[in-house]
């Protein structure tokens, strides 16, 4: 079906580049990214085919954020990824890369858990996940299935996410499963602030399932939706499972190491919902007007009535913090004037179960801290 709907699209083939593995990352890169979590683009999703112009200029910077890839041996769970070349640290995981001619790979990470539980995790990828394939040409087409197993003690989490059952149990395991379809769909040039950049579309389409078990004396591992029930109304635990759809849209160049963006649209294909785009701009950003030591947290975490926002060393400023959810709308935002060590409360009454992103940005736009917070409902 899919190639006879590229076979449909008749198209001419002028124009079009072959993206190589020169653009893959390499130990020592750094890439620089933005993120526009409320972007309004003229072009946003266009039909297959090409050549097209894209023109994402107008796109804003919600965030900002840098990655840089090291050595492997420089990661302190290196040895339980020993296949790994490369790792991205970051402030509460480290993620474990290996980079061949033809593919770039995510072979699992080391840190939080994926269910946002708060626990310290070892999680691998099985098979290992492809981000970067070469080389890529127009009516590439590629399918791929892996699994991600977390096992974790049940000591950890509150008895109030296990719904009175905690004494039953002594350990449970996340079960994540990704069905992902990659197509070159589209080529021509993509305008973003700062640069112009002749392109390859590649849309993916990832279908996400999440299951949890239980293990149970006597019985071994179980599902927890069994022993819960399934018509728990979605409180607890169950309000993590099942399946999730994510569409995104990504542009490579044949030049830049970074994706010059990455659009992701609602479960309907209709709306663009973000964009994550190559950062031209890096001077503008400074070490200075973003204090190492200024820090935000939320407890509880998981959340289910409220929230407070722990701020720490904060230089006396006009502070923004916002609440984003999953599709990254902004849903709940405030302006306080703040210095040194302060507390806001957020009351959640009329929140939805699920993941959100919380951040808090100084009066000049430079972002303290992005982090995840999980609401619950009993």
């Amino acid at each position: 079906m899919l190639l006879a709907y590229f076979a449909s699209l008749s198209l001419a083939a002028a124009g079009q580049i072959t993206v190589t593995n020169a653009t893959f990352p390499a130990i020592g890169d750094t890439l620089r990214t933005a993120v526009d979590l409320e972007p309004e683009l003229p072009t946003g999703i266009t039909p297959p085919g090409g050549p097209q112009m894209w023109d994402f200029s107008s796109l804003k910077k919600s965030d900002t954020n840098q990655t840089i890839y090291r050595k492997a041996s420089d990661g302190n769970q290196a040895a339980k990824f020993p296949g790994a070349d490369m790792v991205v640290i970051g402030g509460q995981s480290e993620t474990y890369f290996k980079k061949t001619a033809s593919k770039l790979e995510a072979l699992g990470y080391a840190g939080a858990d994926p269910a946002g539980f708060g626990l310290d995790v070892t999680a691998k990828f099985s098979p290992n996940v492809a981000l970067r394939r070469a080389p890529m040409n127009f009516f590439d087409i590629n399918q791929s299935v892996t699994d991600l197993t977390v096992p974790f003690s049940t000591e950890a989490l509150p008895d109030s996410l296990l719904g009175g059952i905690s004494g039953a149990i002594d350990s449970m395991r996340v079960r994540i499963n990704y069905n992902r379809l990659d197509a070159v769909d589209g080529y021509g040039t993509l305008r973003i602030p700062g640069g112009e950049y002749p392109v390859l579309r590649e849309k993916r389409t990832e279908y996400t399932t999440t299951k949890l078990d239980v293990k149970v004396p006597f019985l071994g591992w179980v599902d927890i939706a069994t022993v819960l029930g399934g018509g728990g109304g979605g409180g607890g635990l169950l309000g993590f499972l099942g399946v999730d759809t994510t569409i995104t849209y990504h542009f490579f160049s044949g030049t830049e190491k970074e994706t010059i963006a990455i659009v992701t649209t609602d479960n309907a294909n209709a709306t663009v919902t973000r964009v994550t785009f190559k950062d031209n701009a890096t001077t503008a950003i400074k070490d200075t007007d973003a204090p190492g030591n200024a820090s935000i947290n939320a407890f509880p975490n998981p959340a289910v009535e409220w929230v407070r926002f722990d701020c720490y060393n904060l230089p006396a400023d006009e502070y923004t913090f916002k609440i984003y959810n999953i599709v990254g709308k902004a849903v709940w935002k405030e302006t306080h004037q703040l210095a040194g060590n302060r507390s806001v409360r957020v009351e959640l009454g009329d929140f939805k179960k699920g993941t959100y992103l919380y951040s808090l940005t100084d009066g000049k736009g430079n972002v303290i801290g992005t982090k995840r917070l999980v609401v619950v409902k009993p």
